[in-house]
């Protein structure tokens, strides 16, 4: 699949030419009159690849309308997510349970039909897309589960996974850095069961596209390792013939189909403008009607497209059928390997997991990186569908699964994903995998390098999905590298994000705590900040009570003695420093340690009283970060001790002192409280 234009495609005629054409245009239909009915949205790409729509939805694509997750299905993302209404209108018509009440009530509080496609929300919606590029990426993630999948599940007598990832994408994707990056991880690692299909319509949303870029699609994608064909997206033997092509080739290089539309067709006055991107053609809706054949009235589906799609659907669900006999046998001859992929599937954690990960020794001295780099080996060997990456860091994350492979082209059974320097690509991929639902994924960089898939950390908390984003070098202690590497803000600035517990933990124990608490999380991603100096074992309190108190959020690591005057509080490396300035300051001081805010927010009432009495005002918290949210715990008579401020590069001993993060600081703020 090399062609480079139109005319060095073979297309294919395709059986259903004459109908999937009307259905096309009744898409185009729904879309405009959905827009119209809420004055919002984007008509664009809906009615530019409304002949895509039709022959994915109407022939190319395998899946089953009543089971939407059905293992091998293709996984179908709209990257382009602001044109929601084409992935809507598409649903609708191949019978899945999106009604035309629900087309109705596009962009309207609690429907199933939002302004853009929304994971959960709408049967069929494989991923949360929006902003632009993410998808891309998410369809990396999917097709590298899939590789990943196949390569653990399939034997010799029984193929059970052999499905593709197909995603739409347009300019503005393209022009977004995580979409490269995505792009060259997945032709590095040769992932021929991906497909990508470029609505190339040379407008983006402000103007024509050659105003902002002059890239050679298809020589950018050959050089990246992938097969790249140029069609005429309106041609549907076109189309066909090259998902077709894509789909069967198994060459060892992703696909990419460049489809040549207008955006907005089907509206004459803004077709093939920057105007026709959005909404701004709906006012045309009668009109248009009448130009693309459908007769008057709103969202109008003909009885022939009906039947046609019913049929259609009885052909998914027939294929569904057969694989389904395929799986059963693979199931009954391959038990071990059934209840590993169950379990997957179902996100099922062992219930006593803290258990199997060994306890440290009392005089354990080391980085929580490095703690955590052990306790990982135990996760792993607990949860068969546990996988990790690093972005060119495995010996600084020390994240990597020893004796379990590398995931690569040359075997896609490894567990250890090498992202390169992809920080980007990784958080989009790390979705993918967790958007596919078949494994536990993980990726791993220095905290500084956050901001760098914040994005994808986003997306993931607002579509509640499992990942684990491991970011170790987490303060100023970082030392000589200096500010440039020491995370002041990061993780305050992740803990604002709703749905995401950011762990911060203290020791080693509390690190097994907060990666048992993150693999038994289902519902969010988590974010483990862990050291690169080291820390010691606080076992002063039992280990077990310490990784008990590590998934509440924060507990009482030493209880005072005498009548409670202060608490301190901290997390981290800086625990520490609250530990050692308790001695000096007597027998009535509480130190609390708080690796997980937001787990500590959930807890009941009573259980934050326990830690935190109200009576108790006189109380100082110390982190190395931005202080502004300690505030909540610390009350107006408390104090905290932060670095609002960028670092210093010197050692990191040096710099902790330089900026205040000193058991000494913390006895003689203590005393100026009074």
């Amino acid at each position: 699949m090399l062609a480079a234009s139109e005319n060095e495609v073979n297309p294919a005629l395709i059986m259903n030419q004459e109908i999937l054409s009307q259905a096309a245009n009744e898409a185009r239909g729904l879309a405009i009159d959905a827009v119209h009915a809420c004055s919002s949205g984007h008509l664009g790409l809906p009615l530019g690849c409304a002949e895509i729509g039709a022959v994915l939805f109407g022939e190319s694509l395998s899946f089953n309308a009543d089971a939407p997750k059905w293992l091998n299905r293709d996984r179908f993302i709209l990257s382009a997510g602001h044109g929601s209404m084409f992935i809507y209108s598409w649903l609708h018509l191949a019978g899945y349970a999106v009604s035309l009440e629900d087309v109705k009530s596009f962009r309207k509080l609690h429907s199933i039909t939002p302004g853009h496609p929304e994971f959960e929300e709408t049967p069929g919606v494989e991923a949360t897309t929006g902003p632009l590029g993410q998808g891309v990426g998410n369809a990396v993630g999917f097709a590298l589960s899939g590789k990943h999948a196949a390569a653990k599940f399939n034997t010799a007598a029984h193929t059970i996974f052999d499905n593709h990832t197909i995603a739409l994408l347009g300019d503005g994707c393209l022009q977004e850095g995580v979409a490269k990056e995505a792009i060259a991880y997945a032709g590095h690692n040769k992932l021929d069961n991906l497909i990508l299909i470029y609505d190339s319509n040379d407008v983006t949303l402000d103007a024509m596209a050659d105003v902002s870029q002059s890239e050679d699609a298809g020589q950018y994608f050959v050089s990246q390792g992938w097969d790249a064909v140029t069609i005429d997206g309106h041609d549907l033997s076109a189309i066909a013939s090259a998902v077709e092509t894509a789909k069967s080739d198994n060459n060892g290089r992703p696909k990419v189909i460049i489809a040549k539309t207008v955006i907005g067709k089907g509206i004459p006055e803004v077709a093939g403008t920057a105007s026709g991107h959005g909404e701004g053609g709906a006012k045309f809706a009668e009109s248009a009607r009448a130009g693309l054949g459908l007769p008057a009235g709103s969202f109008h589906v003909s009885e022939e497209t009906k039947a046609y799609f019913a049929d259609r659907k009885a052909a998914g669900v027939a294929a569904f059928e057969a694989w389904n006999t395929t799986y059963e046998a693979w199931a009954a001859a391959n038990p071990a390997l059934n209840e590993e992929l169950t379990n997957g599937v179902a996100k099922a954690v062992p219930t006593n997991l803290l258990d199997l990960i060994p306890e440290f020794d009392n005089d354990y001295k080391g980085a929580t990186r490095a703690s955590g780099g052990d306790i990982i080996q135990s996760i792993a060997k607990a949860i068969p569908s546990f996988i990790t990456g690093s972005a060119d860091l495995y010996g600084s994350t020390k994240n990597y699964l020893k004796g379990e492979g590398d995931m690569l082209s040359s075997s896609f059974e490894g567990r250890n994903i090498w992202f390169g320097i992809r920080e980007h690509a990784m958080g989009a991929i790390c979705n993918g995998i967790a958007y596919d639902g078949l494994f536990r994924a993980s990726g791993a960089t220095f905290a500084v390098f956050a901001d760098y898939l914040r994005p994808s950390i986003r997306l993931a908390a607002l579509a509640k999905l499992p990942v684990t984003y491991i970011l170790t070098h987490d303060s100023v202690g970082v030392g000589e590298d200096g500010p440039t590497h020491q995370p002041v803000e990061t993780v305050s600035g992740l803990r604002v994000i709703p749905g995401l517990d950011v762990m911060r933990p203290a020791d080693a124990e509390e690190t097994a705590g907060a990666w048992a608490a993150s693999m038994q999380r289902t519902d969010g991603p988590t974010a483990l900040f862990l050291t690169r100096q080291n820390v010691p074992n606080y076992s002063c309190l039992a280990a077990s009570a310490r990784r008990e108190g590590t998934y509440n959020g924060a507990y009482v690591l030493k209880k005072e003695t005498g009548e409670l005057k202060t608490i301190l509080m901290a997390s981290g490396s800086e625990v520490e420093h609250v530990m050692t300035a308790a001695k000096e300051l007597g027998d009535g001081v509480r130190v609390v340690s708080v690796p997980c805010m937001e787990r500590f927010d959930r807890q009941s009432c009573e259980y934050k009283e326990s830690v935190l009495p109200a009576a108790c005002t006189s109380r100082l918290a110390i982190e190395a970060g931005v202080s502004g949210l300690w505030w909540k715990y610390v009350g107006t008579e408390g104090e905290v001790l932060g670095i609002d401020r960028f670092g210093i590069s010197a050692p990191g001993n040096v710099v902790m002192e330089q900026l205040g993060m000193t058991a000494a600081h913390v006895v003689e703020a203590v005393k100026s409280l009074g």
